[in-house]
């Protein structure tokens, strides 16, 4: 059981839950999930297992896409749904012109404040924890790329949009900022995950849906083996001499009439489909175990 099960996270559940809920269900205490989501919000949370976990590193720069809603004529204290209101509630009737105008500065590369309530750390203390008790929280704009932005549906005083975008965006900040720009004020209203780096909503199950395949000794059917992530790093099969080897920080060989391409690491796998390292090229056909499993 070492690879990735991919969550439909439900709302009101945190990512935190999410990953102690699946160490009973799996079994282990070995868990982590790959990119924090809101309490309210759904969808795609992959989860680490036991030695997978081991290869999260390797994730964190990974593109992400959402669908939410943004509500236009009140902003909150949390940017979302789930926070108080700040000020009066302003009547909108939104207009295409208007709405793309406030979401055009959203694309491309832009700097982004956090929202308060957030996960990002201010003196090495997570910036919801200060907001909770009412302390100042500062946080800096980071950099940071939005792929893709498409207006998906729009009503009265809301509309439903799809983004693409990279690592650490806030699309809590965006409705934040678009209420400010267009004077009215908005907040995230609904925000759904469908994508997390290789992770997509098709292969996502419930907590409910794991909780039964594992009562039903069927886990497996929903994991992603460790072996098979990272497919952008071809295959070196090793024997297990060269596996104990690998094991014991020893440099291995692999094949020399295979083409590698620029692929900065290979993944030595063993007869039983299993992965056992990753490795960096030191010599030509000879690399070296930077993480073994």
């Amino acid at each position: 059981m070492n690879g990735v099960l991919v969550v439909d996270k439900a709302p009101g559940w945190t990512s935190h839950d999410v990953v102690n809920k699946i160490r009973r269900i799996a079994g282990t205490k070995k868990v982590g999930h790959l990119g924090t989501l809101d309490p309210s919000a759904t969808g795609v949370l992959p989860v680490l297992l036991n030695r997978a976990t081991r290869l999260a590193q390797f994730f964190s720069a990974n593109e992400k896409e959402y669908v939410g809603v943004i509500r236009f004529g009140w902003a909150t204290t949390t940017y979302d749904s789930g926070g108080e209101m700040l000020g009066e509630r302003v009547e909108v009737e939104l207009d295409s012109g208007g709405v793309e105008r406030a979401l055009a500065g959203f694309r491309g590369t832009f700097m982004q404040t956090p929202p308060p309530v957030s996960a990002k750390k201010v003196e090495g203390r997570p910036a919801y924890v200060l907001a909770r008790k009412n302390l100042p929280v500062e946080l800096k704009p980071v950099e940071v790329t939005v792929h893709e932005l498409e207006i998906l549906e729009l009503w009265r005083d809301a509309v439903r949009i799809r983004v693409r975008t990279s690592a650490g965006t806030y699309l809590r900040s965006i409705a934040h900022d678009a209420g400010r720009r267009l004077g009215c004020g908005a907040h995230l209203a609904e925000l759904r995950r469908t994508r997390s780096g290789p992770f997509e909503i098709g292969q996502a199950r419930t907590l409910d849906e794991l909780a039964a395949l594992a009562a039903s000794g069927g886990l497996k059917q929903a994991l992603i083996p460790a072996a098979e992530l990272l497919p952008e790093f071809p295959v070196e099969i090793v024997d297990q001499v060269t596996e104990a080897q690998i094991r014991n920080g020893r440099d291995f060989r692999v094949s020399p009439f295979r083409v590698r391409g620029e692929a900065k690491y290979v993944k030595a796998v063993n007869g039983a489909g299993e992965l056992v390292a990753l490795g960096e090229p030191v010599l030509p056909n000879v690399y070296h175990p930077v993480l073994v499993l």
